[in-house]
């Protein structure tokens, strides 16, 4: 099937791409990656009357370490990019643990990270790692720019609070305050299938104990799922097996699966807690190896 009939408009600025689609009135879609807006437009379920192309912008194509620790992603950054990134494991082991499992290496080579959050589709794999990072999204708008956490940012099944003549220019993830590991565990049917179960988390790890933690969920509700109080259970503790055992039994309960053809409820639950105990076990074995 064919897309609908659009206007296509490839802007030389965010100012020019954000006055384009204020003057849209709503009727408008960014294309970065185009990894889900394609299929979706070829399928008939999008029919925007103009696509604003933002590849040809330059500057947004960046990954990088500020002077104080804050990490920022740009919104032409791919996949790719990170997953071939050689500082990434260091800098953030759970970006770089999900990097290579995102989709397959066709969608990864042209697919953004920034996108990927913005689509806001319960299976993806970002908005879950960003979760995890209490990570945000900078918009900008024709009033300015403005930051939204990603826990903020997803309003439901392919919805966030974005407003129609906003463009998210960047992920921004907050400096640690301590020694920064983590993890991402992903089940799927087959390489590039969509996440049965996708659990990501990350912890800051200081004086030999948890200084923040962070678990997000994928694939197991109608949208990412920030499992906050299973988080909280490694705060304070050394990441112990009795820690990580508690974290994992509440995970799972955080999660809101339905049984499908891909298994029943339960047992995406019991992955769920599989993947947080598999996640922190990983965790522990880099801490003993590094002491």
């Amino acid at each position: 099937m064919y897309p609908s009939r659009f206007r296509y408009e490839a802007p030389s600025t965010v100012a020019e791409a954000v006055a384009m689609l204020a003057a849209a009135d709503g009727e408008a879609k960014i294309l970065a990656g185009g990894q889900s807006l394609i299929p979706m437009m070829k399928l008939r379920f999008a029919a925007p009357a103009m696509i604003v192309d933002i590849n040809g912008i330059g500057g947004l194509d960046y990954h990088r370490s500020d002077p104080d620790g804050t990490y920022r992603i740009g919104a032409l950054c791919r996949h790719a990019d990170l997953e071939k990134s050689a500082a990434l494991a260091d800098a953030q082991p759970t970006i770089a643990a999900a990097a290579p499992v995102v989709a397959d290496p066709l969608v990864r080579t042209r697919g953004t990270l920034v996108g990927s959050v913005c689509h806001a589709d319960p299976q993806g794999d970002w908005a879950s790692v960003m979760v995890s990072l209490e990570g945000a999204i900078v918009a900008q708008g024709p009033n300015g720019r403005r930051s939204i956490q990603v826990a903020d940012l997803i309003d439901g099944p392919f919805q966030t609070v974005l407003a129609p003549d906003e463009i998210a220019v960047e992920a921004v993830i907050p400096a640690a305050r301590g020694a920064r590991a983590g993890g991402y565990l992903k089940l799927e049917r087959r390489v590039g299938d969509f996440a049965t179960v996708g659990v990501a988390v990350s912890v800051e790890m200081s004086g030999g104990s948890v200084a923040r933690a962070g678990i997000g969920l994928t694939g197991v509700g109608p949208a990412t799922i920030n499992a906050s109080d299973a988080a909280a259970a490694l705060v304070g503790t050394a990441l112990d097996a009795n820690a990580v055992a508690a974290a994992a039994q509440l995970a799972a309960e955080a999660a809101q699966p339905r049984s499908d053809h891909r298994g029943s409820a339960d047992y995406k639950r019991h992955v769920v807690a599989t993947f947080v105990r598999r996640i922190g076990a990983q965790i522990q074995r880099s801490e003993q190896e590094a002491a």
